[in-house]
């Protein structure tokens, strides 16, 4: 009789209690095929960090990557915004901001709370994945009540929609046992030394196959993927754009969930996480030195202008902040008085550098090469 190397979830419609404990078999992820692209993944995303390290302001790359981030990820459930509305909800920082643009909104801050969470404690414990939940959802509620039956359902409108494709586990004291499992495979390298992009891959599934709260469970798995790379050193700042994959492969990505806990088969799940970290790594690699490029292009272009410009550096520095920016960012951040801001932008916007844009009776001014190179 040929061994089981991975217990699979007996009946899609019965809650899963009996999810395995981690570490999975080794046989289930040391084979040539998954190391080999392993090595690719690791390759390129080691090329990204060697990128992002020598940025002078990493926060030309703070703002703009994380807010596609959280577009693309809130796009996977369905919320959706445009470039234009978020940028400009992005600029107000409207406390007031509605719909979809909010929820995007929340799933940057989350990326940040949570980043600067693990900054502080160095681990991850209930509290990180608690705090990012609560952060996208702005909720106060926490894990899912023993009440509640929760089912997913297969999405779409063919004829298996509606059917119940898998019943995570329930109780609140068997949801935070797994938790505490899954937290113990992530803080422990001596004794679960496996390679960490393998690692990533596996916690991600595990967490999903959890899933402890309410709703939000899959933006809060995608946050935690970029905060456990930087955990790890493999990143500086959570920059990788790894939902833009994700989104693209939707089905791929959900097949890949259901073939771990229908069919046990965890090489294509854990191949197309490393198929998703390199393609990522490759994306945001150009589109970080595009960026980076592109701003010091026109810094000469501005110099070499006869308007003059007081501290140009400055000025462009933070034109590639944010796409939208308006006269009262440089007043607030004391590198402009009023007058001279407008002046200034009113002239990058003559030299076609920058786009002027009324809304609802305000003045925005667009960064036409930044929106270009982020809409790409």
């Amino acid at each position: 009789m040929q061994e089981i190397l991975y217990p699979i979830n007996p009946n899609r419609n019965i809650p899963w209690n009996d999810i395995p404990s981690l570490p999975i078999r080794k046989e289930l992820y040391q084979t040539i095929e998954i190391l080999e692209k392993l090595g690719d993944a690791k390759a390129a995303l080691a090329r990204l960090y060697g990128c992002s390290a020598i940025i002078p302001n990493q926060g030309l790359l703070i703002n703009t990557i994380s807010l596609q981030e959280a577009k693309i990820s809130s796009a996977i459930e369905n919320i959706f915004t445009t470039d234009d509305e978020l940028y400009k909800e992005y600029s107000d920082q409207n406390t007031e901001t509605k719909g979809a643009s909010k929820e995007v909104l929340r799933y940057r801050e989350a990326l940040w709370s949570g980043y600067n969470y693990l900054q502080k404690t160095g681990q991850f414990d209930q509290n990180y994945f608690l705090q990012v939940f609560q952060e996208i959802k702005q909720t106060k509620d926490g894990t899912r009540p023993d009440f509640l039956n929760t089912t997913i359902k297969q999405g779409g409108t063919g004829p298996n929609a509606g059917q119940v494709i898998y019943t995570p586990p329930k109780g609140v004291t068997i949801i935070k046992d797994k938790l505490d499992n899954l937290i113990n495979f992530l803080n422990d390298d001596e004794r679960y030394k496996i390679d960490h992009l393998l690692k990533m891959a596996i916690a991600h599934f595990q967490f999903e196959a959890i899933h402890p709260f309410r709703d939000g469970n899959g933006r809060a798995g995608r946050v935690f993927n970029i905060h456990y790379l930087t955990n790890k050193g493999l990143l500086d700042s959570p920059i990788l754009f790894l939902s833009r994959y994700i989104l693209d492969n939707k089905d791929d990505y959900y097949n890949g969930l259901m073939g771990v806990s229908q069919r046990g088969d965890w090489k294509n799940w854990l191949l197309f996480m490393m198929r998703a970290i390199e393609n990522t790594s490759n994306i945001t690699f150009h589109k970080i030195n595009e960026i980076v490029s592109t701003k010091d292009s026109i810094l000469d272009f501005v110099k070499k202008d006869n308007q003059k410009f007081r501290n140009p550096e400055v000025l462009i520095e933070f034109l590639f902040s944010q796409p939208f920016t308006k006269v009262k960012h440089f007043v607030d951040s004391g590198i402009y008085a009023e007058n001279t801001a407008r002046d200034y932008l009113n002239k990058l916007s003559d030299m076609q550098v920058l786009e002027k844009k009324e809304i609802e009776g305000h003045h925005y001014y667009l960064n036409l090469e930044l929106y270009r190179i982020l809409s790409e």
